[in-house]
């Protein structure tokens, strides 16, 4: 299978205890999307201590790029014409990670040419 991974910078803000230290500044965050371990969503992995994974619907991501969606606990939408905001609820709070838009696109391209290419081929 081919797992597509990038990454990307993002402000992660969060009232979440475990993060509150990764509230200043920017921090990497790891995209990544298997395939064949699940075609529909995909993952984000803020560095920093402790690291914090996030699993949303891939298309979930894909349609926040242009309109702001909703679905359970996680919403997104642009924020002006660079940047999209993703949040996350829980009960231990809220986190936003904004990346530029750029970015969140060309992963999302990768994202269904690695999905095409997992599709099995009709006989």
């Amino acid at each position: 299978m081919n797992v597509v991974e990038q990454d990307a910078r993002a402000q992660v803000v969060t009232d979440a205890d475990v993060l509150r230290d990764m509230d200043r500044g920017t921090v990497p965050v790891a995209l990544s999307y298997d395939p064949g371990r699940d075609p529909r969503t995909v993952r984000m992995r803020a560095a920093g201590a402790p690291a914090r994974e996030w699993t949303l619907p891939r298309d979930l991501l894909e349609h926040g790029l242009r309109t702001p969606v909703e679905r359970g606990d996680v919403r997104v939408w642009p924020c002006g014409r660079v940047q999209t905001v993703v949040e996350f609820h829980s009960p231990r709070g809220v986190s936003m990670v904004q990346f530029e838009t750029k970015a969140l696109t060309r992963f999302l391209r990768r994202t269904h040419v690695a999905a095409a290419a997992a599709e099995p081929v009709p006989h």
